[in-house]
């Protein structure tokens, strides 16, 4: 089943959940699970709030909720770039579920690679040496699909978007995944996707952005309220009102570091 499938939103919140495994990588509890109802079978990504581990700088026990925020605010801007996510009871208790995503190749939307062996037309993030003190760069495609995922992760605040974190699906389409450490009311922003700062944001961009603002001042910012604190949900519409005041891509700040590590 791909994310876009219209049933998936109901087969990830209401499907009867079997733990199959645990994605060992993972800094916090993270189980494969297979999920049916009525004979639709497909594969979801289980984290139980009890699993996570504590942050200093986010509220313990809220993770699995900024997960689901995130995908609401994904689903506001209509770019589908989040798949189908919830929090609902499960094995170990209440937590995030959110539909697993076949992917056709790793990090093949973002890499590190040396210099001349960068894809032509690649945006280039950061240059650096590497382990062995030769040259080395970050890049990432320059695809329609990422750039809207900056955009993304502007509003959301993504404090960790990595290069593993960043899915080309098999059914085609690219897809956002681990957004439980998003949406703080400081700024935040970690990204490999700075491939685009300060230039002009595109016009599907801003008519988003300014449909956005509309829904948090109404249904979007009543749902929000479920699973962040009144506090993060206005930090949330001050965001989208700086990026539309600034009609640009924003930049990274200088007193912190704005790339995640490790990067993937």
């Amino acid at each position: 089943m791909h994310p876009s499938d219209p049933a998936a939103p109901v087969l990830v919140r209401h499907g009867r959940l079997e733990v199959r495994g645990r994605l060992v990588d993972a800094s916090n509890a993270t189980l494969l699970c297979g999920v049916s109802l009525d004979g639709v079978n497909a594969q979801v990504v289980y984290k139980p709030v009890r699993g996570e581990r504590p942050l200093w700088d986010f509220p313990d026990g809220t993770l699995a909720g900024r997960e689901v925020a995130t995908y609401l605010v994904s689903e506001a801007m209509g770019w589908g770039l989040v798949p189908p996510t919830v929090l609902r009871e499960g094995p170990f208790g209440p937590g995030m579920v959110q539909l697993w995503v076949d992917t056709e190749h790793e990090h093949e939307l973002v890499d590190v690679v040396t210099p001349e062996r960068a894809p032509q037309g690649w945006r280039v993030v950061l240059r650096a040496l590497d382990r062995f003190g030769d040259p080395a760069v970050l890049v990432h495609a320059d695809h329609p699909a990422l750039q809207r995922m900056a955009v993304l992760d502007a509003v959301v605040n993504n404090a960790d978007r990595k290069g593993g974190h960043v899915l080309h699906g098999a059914d085609g389409a690219v897809y956002g995944v681990d957004h439980g450490i998003c949406l703080h009311a400081d700024d935040k922003l970690r990204t490999v996707l700075w491939g685009w700062l300060g230039e002009e944001l595109p016009e599907d961009a801003v008519a988003v952005l300014r449909r956005v603002r509309e829904h948090l001042a109404g249904a979007l910012g009543q749902a929000l309220v479920e699973h962040l604190t009144r506090k993060e949900v206005l930090a949330v519409s001050e965001r989208v009102r700086r990026l539309l005041d600034a009609a640009a891509f924003p930049h990274p700040a200088t007193d912190r570091p704005t790339i995640p590590w490790p990067a993937f």
